[in-house]
């Protein structure tokens, strides 16, 4: 018998029996014969710093992230249990949070005028294709059910020892097979399909980051979690197989399905069907160009977070905006992070960024080697202006960072007529000229960079309602 392919959605198990995927993944489950899922969007709730009604309250960029990747797997699961799978649901704490709607609403004049954003509720059940009610509660007092438990029995008998309750499940759509002890709570359940020999088990939760699987000194898993995970994934093989054989469904073989036996209504439901599948498939086509277009404009804020490469093209990116030709330059003997120009002159940049300190001399240094090399070029003729873009205490909120450049490295830009650029300060005025064409503000912040010698003050956007953002970067001049 050809061996099973398993993947596993928000835990892993040691060894190559399963494959490991993460939340934010685009993975279609039709190409896995088991799934096994721990629905798990702490990632998201952590990143939310404000809150609404006691719960995380998520920015609109995590907000979109979250709700595409929870109709991705809705989708995944429903399609995949059409499809004859098994999806095995370790039934995990229910985590909450509030996400935007898109929708705001408007109140007051002038001044006073007031945005209120509208949020709503999402949870890491939401990714199930039918509705179910969670309550958090935890046990370990578990039985089978009365009925239609026989199938995971034996699983149970294995790996009840591992198990405990975090949730009690209520709903209509769902057959219990294991209850508590007492009080016949639903804390396991079973959604057959209709079409197919696909199913959907939900199971009590197994803590699959348990320390004792983990050997800490040698950073690796332990004997105890190499034993677990090959048991685990012996017992999954067998849930699996006894779905299969409880619910076997003869396959309709072709001839059955010439039209002379096909009903009237179901031609015209096939007909719905196809039109709807054409409409499906052209709104995900218009969302994956919208995807790509808001993967391209969020780059921009990079400026405020990033280093290497990725804070480079930021750079790249906003400079365009402020209305630079630019380029990144490379030979045998030279290699340039920003290459710059405009009407107003050429400049050449290097780019630094700094985790939770500022920006030092380092790459002042290597900033006058490039000018000399560059002016060493037969068709170059006078000296590049020398800029240094710092993003200095990178991962520290823009309220809370210091000086983004040492005093040392700001007394030697003062001597070689260096531009420091504090790249949350490009951020802003970017911003502002990507979302309002002012040809006369874009120059204004060339002439800032050229003119400047030591921290570039880029001239104050044109508008009185300035974001948060804007204030926290002025306030730390």
């Amino acid at each position: 018998m050809a061996k099973k392919k398993i993947l596993t959605l928000g835990f892993s198990v040691y060894g190559d029996d399963t494959e490991y995927c993460e939340f934010d993944s685009q993975t279609s489950l039709l190409d896995w014969d088991i799934i096994l899922i721990q629905p798990d969007i702490s990632d998201y709730s952590f990143r939310g710093s404000e809150y609404f009604q006691g719960k995380r309250s998520l920015s609109d960029y995590d907000s979109f992230n979250l709700k595409s990747r929870t109709e991705h797997w809705k989708r995944e699961i429903k399609t995949a249990i059409d499809h004859g799978k098994i999806i095995i649901f370790f039934l995990d704490n229910l985590q909450e949070v509030y996400i935007a709607t898109g929708e705001k609403q408007y109140s007051g004049t002038g001044k006073n005028r007031q945005v209120t954003r509208i949020v709503g509720l999402c949870s890491n059940y939401d990714i199930l294709p039918f509705k179910i009610k969670i309550t958090n509660t935890k046990g370990k007092e578990i039985k089978l059910a009365p009925k239609k438990s026989e199938v995971v029995s034996t699983y149970w008998t294995n790996l009840s020892d591992n198990s405990s309750y975090q949730v009690i499940v209520e709903g209509d759509a769902v057959i219990p097979c294991l209850q508590t002890k007492h009080g016949d709570k639903t804390v396991g359940f079973i959604l057959n399909s209709n079409n197919s020999n696909g199913a959907l088990v939900g199971l009590p939760n197994i803590n699959f980051s348990d320390e004792s699987f983990f050997d800490e000194e040698m950073e690796e898993w332990s004997e105890k979690g190499k034993q677990f995970s090959h048991n685990f994934v012996k017992q999954i093989v067998n849930l699996e197989k006894a779905f299969k054989q409880e619910g076997d469904l003869t396959v309709e073989p072709e001839w059955a399905k010439d039209v002379q036996f096909k009903l009237r209504s179901e031609e015209i439901a096939n007909n719905k069907l196809l039109v709807l599948e054409e409409k499906i498939s052209k709104i995900l086509s218009e969302k994956e160009e919208a995807l790509e277009k808001l993967s391209k404009l969020s780059k921009l804020r990079n400026l405020l977070f990033e280093k290497g490469k990725p804070l480079e093209f930021a750079i790249l990116d906003a400079l365009k905006i402020l209305g630079f030709s630019v380029s990144q330059y490379e030979d045998a003997d030279s290699e340039f992070d920003a290459v710059f120009e405009s009407e107003e002159g050429r400049l050449i940049g290097e780019v630094e960024g700094k985790d939770n300190k500022a920006v030092n001399i380092d790459k002042l240094r290597q900033l006058a080697l490039n000018i000399h090399e560059d002016l060493q070029r037969e068709e170059v003729l006078t000296p590049a202006k020398s800029v240094l873009f710092g993003n200095a205490y990178r991962l520290i909120p823009l309220i809370d960072r210091q000086n983004p450049f040492t005093e040392k490295c700001i007394s030697a830009a003062s001597v070689s007529s260096t531009a420091l650029i504090f790249t949350p300060d490009l951020f802003v005025v970017a911003r502002y000229l990507h979302d309002n064409k002012n040809a006369r503000f874009s120059k204004q912040c060339r002439k800032a960079i050229l003119n400047a010698v030591g921290r570039v003050n880029f001239p104050e956007v044109p508008s009185s309602s300035e974001k948060k953002v804007d204030s926290v970067v002025s306030n730390n001049d």
